[in-house]
């Protein structure tokens, strides 16, 4: 259904829940990675979305981040996925976060869709 060069986008604003934070508190008013890695998949998600069957879900199989510079807490932030492998049920992103012509950070984040009967499978497989 999408082929290499295809893609998708995000746009919102750092707020306060995306900041690097621990039990401990707040690290630093940065764009924390595991936010980011959150809104790196869900960007990537919406090729899935229009790819699986209702029978079907996807599932993540590799997320690569690099960062190049913080994002700060208020800004706003466009995260652009753009497919480079679809193949079968495996899709491939390569993405780029921005704020505004500032490069955060790049990588590759990988999905692949299985049936939904697959997936209770091996959750039943691997629950005690």
């Amino acid at each position: 259904m999408f082929a290499p060069g295809d893609r998708k986008s995000l746009r919102f604003t750092v707020g306060e829940q995306d900041l690097a934070a621990f039990e401990t508190g707040v690290v630093h008013q940065f764009y924390g990675t595991f936010a980011l890695g959150r809104d790196v998949e869900w960007t990537c998600r919406q090729f899935v979305l229009e790819m699986k069957d209702e029978d079907e879900e996807g599932i993540g199989t590799f997320l690569n981040i690099k960062h190049h510079s913080p994002a700060l807490l208020g800004e706003q932030v466009y995260i652009e996925a753009e497919v480079i492998l679809s193949e079968s049920h495996t899709l491939d992103c390569s993405y780029t976060v921005k704020v505004g012509d500032r490069l955060i950070a790049s990588g590759i984040q990988g999905q692949k869709i299985l049936k939904k009967e697959k997936l209770e499978r091996v959750v039943a497989s691997i629950r005690p």
